[in-house]
């Protein structure tokens, strides 16, 4: 059996929409391979993301280590605080169906990114529900059918976005870091909806970590990768659709090389859910993980079956 790899792209910017997706389509045709995007249709606000310089512990480090204003523009940096944030999906409509025509997963990554992933824990239950409401709504004026995925903005999960997105007949999310996909525990309560998590480190965690370089991190990968386990990495529109899309490429044809079978998430999906009771629970977790700022949410230790 061959190593399987799922690229889960997610996009939270306008830059990375308008820029980093259609470079990302070109070398994923070239390569014949099919994606999972996740994107986020609303404002974007990235320059408040300034403001976790002051409550996430390593922000600044990251950013000076990952050379962050060169990568996402002084304009970007500046939406919403100095600039107006401009809505994401209304740039460029076209953008979302090209996607699809191309065979990729099309889901969603939230509506205004910032809020969600600096936020989600201070909104109410109906804020969330309005996030998620706002974000389907401009999908499915935009392809003409809803959204079916969900990731997370910043891997920042709780109960009540979870309850949300079951209530809205999502068919799986991907919201958090972990090992394996699982149905989620929070509290006493064990949530119907899959969770396919990210699995492997993403470039921008690693960048320059210990001197880590594009070539070392796409070293890492590889090494991570076996038959019987098949992985998750999300990349970056911003990033890997950006200055590193020569290594994104790099990576794409040393896995062809080496016989990586690369999938959709929502393929994954469906072939795990004709057999739920075989998955495990976990429980939702804040933790750390290297080379990144703040908390996420993450997948605990292994509490028995599925009850479904």
């Amino acid at each position: 059996m061959s190593p399987r790899l799922a690229i889960k792209i997610d996009v939270d910017t306008l830059e990375g929409y308008l820029r980093g997706v259609p470079a990302l389509l070109e070398v994923l045709a070239d390569f014949e391979v099919r994606a999972s995007f996740f994107l986020a249709l609303g404002p974007d606000n990235s320059g408040k993301a300034v403001f976790r310089v002051f409550r996430h512990q390593g922000f600044l480090a990251k950013m000076l280590r990952t050379r962050a204003p060169a990568i996402y523009g002084i304009k970007t940096m500046l939406y919403g605080t100095l600039l107006k944030a401009p809505l994401i999906g209304a740039a460029a409509p076209e953008i979302l169906p090209r996607i699809a025509a191309q065979g990729h997963e099309v889901g969603l990554h939230g509506y205004d990114h910032v809020r969600w992933h600096d936020h989600l824990f201070d909104l109410t239950r109906e804020g969330v529900a309005r996030e998620i409401s706002l974000a389907q709504e401009t999908f499915t004026a935009l392809l003409g059918w809803p959204a079916r995925s969900f990731a997370a903005p910043g891997w920042q999960c709780s109960r009540e976005s979870r309850e949300a997105l079951a209530a809205r007949g999502f068919l799986y999310a991907s919201d958090t870091r972990g090992r394996a996909p699982y149905f989620p525990r929070f509290g006493e309560r064990v949530l119907p909806m899959l969770e396919i998590p990210t699995t492997l480190q993403t470039l921008d965690e690693l960048l320059g970590l210990d001197g880590c370089l594009p070539q070392d991190f796409t070293r890492l990968v590889f090494k991570r990768l076996e038959a019987s386990s098949p992985q998750v990495l999300t990349v970056h529109a911003e990033m890997e659709g950006g200055p590193f899309l020569r290594e994104f490429a790099n990576l794409l044809h040393q896995g062809r090389d080496l016989g990586v079978e690369f999938f959709r998430l929502e393929d994954w999906a469906r072939e795990l859910l004709l057999n739920p009771q075989d998955l495990p629970v976990s429980r939702v977790e804040s933790i750390r993980l290297p080379g990144r700022a703040g908390r996420v949410s993450g997948q605990g230790p292994r509490e028995g079956r599925s009850p479904w």
